[in-house]
């Protein structure tokens, strides 16, 4: 009986000593991940190792072409996904000086469109080698060059006819014939129209920043003056006979023609800020 109850007492006394040994070594584990944490979060956040590392970033290179001879101009390399083919002109021109971009046209094929300057390289590149045909659009002018050009050629082609320059009118039979009324109120409403178109190109119109082949200026002024000069040239003709109902139609005509004045000037104030016109719907 007494050998049972020491061999008792000895596992008894084993199992203590384990179940104590079992208990510090958790204590020491959670001390060490303790440390390892505080140590972790000192560090700052985790970075992956493609964080870390610079990105690539893929380039391209531009070959350009002539699109009648199909011969090599030159190639415009590092350029980005993001590029633009305004950037691609911008860096044909630094190599071609001779070409400035706004006369610079791009396609993907030959006779095919233009690209515009805010398309990317990305949109049309389908390897790392993209070939672009070069043509040569001429000479360019300005959209506001354009409109001033229309505008104010009319006004001193009407002033011509209206002050009745020998070279137009015979003197004699000018100085003979008194003006009707009517004919400086129609120079006085020639005037307006065009004085108004102006100062609308210059201040409320928001004109693009593009540009247009020189032979576009040609047509448009050859329409607007060659017009003025038709209507001016009788108006202000010496054996010009007043309107056929008097006063009446005067008076009507010039209602309706300040009326269509105002109205066209409206439209185009309200067109050249559209955030503005959300009470028109209301």
């Amino acid at each position: 009986m007494f050998k049972r109850h020491k061999s008792l007492a000895s596992e008894r006394k084993r199992e203590l000593i384990s179940s104590r040994a079992t208990r510090s070594i958790l204590k020491n584990d959670l001390r060490n991940f303790h440390s390892l944490s505080q140590l972790i979060l000192s560090a700052g956040p985790l970075r992956s190792a493609a964080a870390v590392k610079h990105v690539k970033t893929t380039h391209f290179e531009i070959e350009i072409l002539d699109a009648h001879t199909r011969k090599q101009i030159c190639i415009v390399d590092k350029m980005t996904q993001k590029s633009t083919i305004h950037d691609v002109k911008q860096k044909f021109h630094k190599a071609c000086p001779k070409w400035y971009p706004s006369r610079i046209g791009l396609q993907l094929e030959r006779g095919g469109p233009f690209l515009k300057d805010y398309v990317t390289i990305q949109s049309i590149a389908t390897a790392s080698i993209v070939t672009l045909y070069f043509t040569d659009l001429g000479r360019q002018v300005s959209w506001t060059t354009v409109f001033l050009a229309e505008y104010t050629g009319p006004l001193l082609i009407y002033f011509l006819f209206y002050l009745r320059i020998p070279y137009i009118y015979d003197m004699k039979e000018s100085s003979r014939r008194l003006r009707h009324p009517v004919v400086h109120l129609a120079c006085f409403c020639h005037c307006l129209h065009y004085i108004r178109y102006l100062l609308e190109t210059l201040f409320v119109h928001k004109v693009s920043a593009g540009h247009t082949p020189l032979k576009n200026l040609i047509k448009s002024c050859a329409f607007y003056w060659g017009f003025t000069s038709w209507i001016a040239y009788y108006i202000n003709h010496p054996q010009y006979t007043p309107p056929s109902f008097g006063n009446r139609q005067v008076i009507v005509s010039t209602i309706n023609f300040l009326i269509c004045e105002a109205g066209n000037h409206f439209i185009n104030v309200v067109l050249a800020h559209p955030n503005h016109t959300d009470w028109i719907m209301d």
